[in-house]
């Protein structure tokens, strides 16, 4: 029995050891008491964990070093944590949300009718109008409450609980925690914040196997995973795309507008906008920042970009989880 709780412990030693193993606790700002039903992860992965009941947490997170933990829970606002701390134990304070939206119980029939509207428009704009949306589903549509009394120029939804979305066309299960939904009705333009966190893969389950393999390729060629992830590599011409600046239309190479620090860590900056081509479709990138950071999965810093064209209209049903590698 002595041999086995040593080959347990050595293996458990071992996994800290080599990984980067984040514990702590998530408890109310306001009461100090443990939040047991909040979810931590990594955005855009199948990395992720709930607390324990007095709210503790561990979770290997070596494969994303560097980025960001997000914490959120029903009735709170999400807050994110930096993994590059290096502490032994952090405590993470949520606030509860406060919600602007006015409350409208839906009793008459034109504002049942008036719901299903902006639910149309709520799916259009978030989901997408891909193909893959067609086939993409918000399990609790029930959860999303919109502005009915404010709605004259601007329409704004918010959820008081995650939205479970079902996206059949690529075979993902999803969890998505809305922070902010505006269609401005003049304007035709929307604006939606949150966190992504992807629960299960469908893709070994029922007859549709090859059909999502499909999908997923599609979905991926000529992405912002697919561009970053080449430029990681080095590869961008060889898997399609062009760079060039908007002004001038002069062509640029990867050295022009790739960055690597110490620490090997890569960047995309210019000083100007630029166009990108992959086959006839064109994206143009705008920095809000100086710099970018990228990996090698894909990921980038999307507070750091504004993108404008074939790229911008990637919504929710064409995410892929940065775990995602096309079989060639």
């Amino acid at each position: 029995m002595k041999r086995y709780t040593l080959l347990a412990f050595l293996v458990v030693y071992s996994s800290l050891v080599s990984g980067q193993l984040i514990r702590g606790r998530v408890v109310d700002k306001d009461s100090q008491q443990p939040v047991d039903f909040a979810s931590i992860y990594i955005e855009g992965t199948f990395v992720g964990t709930t607390p324990s009941e007095n709210g503790e947490f561990a979770l290997d997170v070596s494969e994303y070093a560097g980025r960001p933990l997000y914490i959120s829970a029903v009735g709170y606002q999400t807050t994110s944590l930096d993994t590059q701390k290096k502490l032994d134990f952090h405590t993470i304070y949520l606030k509860k949300t406060v919600y602007e939206l006015d409350e409208v119980v839906l009793e008459s029939a034109s504002l049942v009718k008036k719901r299903e509207k902006y639910l149309k428009i709520f799916r259009k704009e978030f989901l997408g109008t891909s193909k893959n949306a067609k086939n993409c589903f918000i399990l609790n549509e029930e959860a999303i409450s919109f502005n009915y009394k404010t709605d004259r120029d601007t329409l704004k939804a918010f959820s008081r609980e995650p939205l479970i979305i079902l996206n059949n066309s690529l075979g993902y299960q999803i969890t998505y925690y809305l922070g902010k939904f505006e269609f401005d009705r003049s304007n035709n333009t929307t604006t939606f914040t949150g966190n992504i966190s992807f629960n299960k893969d469908l893709s070994n389950i029922g007859q549709s196997r090859e059909d999502m393999k499909f999908n997923r390729k599609k979905t991926y060629l000529g992405s912002s995973k697919h561009f970053f992830t080449s430029l990681w590599e080095g590869n961008l011409l060889a898997e399609g795309f062009y760079v060039q600046k908007v002004r001038t239309a002069d062509a640029l190479k990867e050295e022009d507008f790739v960055f690597q620090d110490s620490r090997g860590k890569k960047y995309f900056l210019y000083n100007e906008d630029l166009e990108i081509s992959y086959d006839h479709y064109q994206t143009t990138v705008h920095f809000l920042r100086r710099m970018a950071f990228f990996d090698r999965d894909g990921f980038f810093e999307p507070e750091a970009i504004l993108w404008y064209g074939y790229m911008s209209h990637a919504r929710i049903a064409d995410w892929l989880p940065y775990e995602y590698i096309p079989e060639h």
